[in-house]
């Protein structure tokens, strides 16, 4: 592959950005067809349903398409779903070599595309970007492989670690600018989570506002079923679907009163006398949602550290100090034992908004 490939690849990885929090669970997809040097296609993966990136390109292209080459994120696919197989398209508009960043793990996919271009006497290559394709998808694939969704934490905390003060005050943390960045990042995903005492403790909406790609459902832990039906979840339930995981001790007169009220009753095994964040992870995979913010508290975030589920970090760090050996801090559960086996970042990003610094790293 020439160093010029990059450029269209980066582009293509670029374009791809523009269909987050619209295609899930599909994948992100960009394509670039290059033809003499010259771009004569572009598109991407705009609405799940709808053309995928090739086509949307192809159709830009029209017929300069033929002998072009195709730069695109993820390996086309072969197989009918809800829009007819990219390959087919490919070959018919006489695209003379196809270069992904990715091969497709989806087993009605993962190579055959490939093979059947190369059957058709178009060139495949693989592995261009590779890196940044993978982590701009690590949430599609994550879920193709395990059936389990990505998960994001999110935390806001001074500079000395705490979520709040000794007497549980933690308005507002973070400025308004931050609490803005959060609403977006609800906005593209497919459900908020917190636990029972944040849900007691705080009353919240965990709806985006304005309102995002994506209308997320709102999952509230809650062992023994104590959401109040008087709650702002369970009272705009109609309005954004609310979950109540349980376990098996809930009483049946209350669950069935948050049923009625419109809440999803979900029952979860136990593990150690808190529900299993495993099961709780296997029933959203089921329904094929994709990204997960978990908002807390504490008590819960540290549940999904002790799982191991923590897939990327959200933190709002805010220029202030509390102090105090009771207040909170962002992470509980049963911890680690040694550093050497701490959950470890391979990557990570920063950005100043306002007076707060925003923190992103991913595993």
């Amino acid at each position: 592959m020439l160093a010029i490939d990059e450029k269209w690849m980066r582009r293509a990885l670029e374009i791809a950005e523009r269909g987050r929090g619209h295609v899930e669970p599909n994948p992100l997809v960009g394509c670039v067809l290059e033809r003499d040097g010259q771009v004569v296609g572009e598109g991407w993966h705009e609405k799940f349903g709808q053309a995928h990136a090739e086509i949307n390109a192809l159709k830009q292209a029209k017929d300069r398409a033929l002998g072009a080459t195709c730069f695109v994120t993820l390996e086309p696919c072969c197989h009918h779903g809800k829009t007819p197989p990219c390959t087919e398209t490919l070959v018919k508009a006489g695209v003379a070599r196809v270069v992904a960043a990715l091969e497709d793990p989806y087993p009605e996919v993962a190579g055959r595309s490939a093979a059947k271009l190369r059957e058709s006497g178009i060139p495949v290559d693989f592995g261009l970007c590779a890196d940044e394709a993978r982590r701009q998808n690590a949430p599609y694939l994550k879920l193709v492989a395990t059936g389990k969704p990505y998960i994001h934490a999110k935390w806001a905390m001074t500079l000395d670690g705490k979520i709040a003060s000794r007497t549980g005050d933690s308005k507002w943390i973070s400025s308004e600018a931050s609490r803005r960045k959060v609403h977006e990042l609800r906005g593209r995903m497919d459900a908020i989570l917190v636990g029972i005492g944040t849900a007691l403790a705080d009353d919240p909406l965990l709806t985006a506002r304005p309102p995002g790609a994506r209308v997320a459902a709102r999952v509230v832990l809650d062992t023994l079923a104590r959401l109040p039906v008087t709650s702002k979840l369970a009272q705009t339930a109609a309005q954004a679907p609310t979950v109540v995981a349980v376990s098996v001790k809930a009483a049946s007169d209350q669950t069935q009163v948050l049923a009625d009220a419109g809440c999803q009753i979900w029952q979860v095994s136990e593990e150690f006398g808190r529900l299993d964040i495993d099961a709780v992870l296997k029933e959203m995979g089921k329904r094929r949602w994709t990204n997960i913010l978990v908002e807390g508290g504490s008590e819960v975030l540290g549940s999904f550290l002790d799982a191991g589920a923590i897939d990327e970090v959200h933190v709002f760090l805010a220029a202030r100090l509390l102090g105090g050996a009771l207040a909170r801090t962002p992470i509980a559960g049963h911890g680690l034992e040694r550093i050497a086996d701490s959950c470890r970042f391979v990557d990570w990003d920063s950005e100043q908004i306002e007076e707060d610094i925003y923190l992103r790293a991913w595993r």
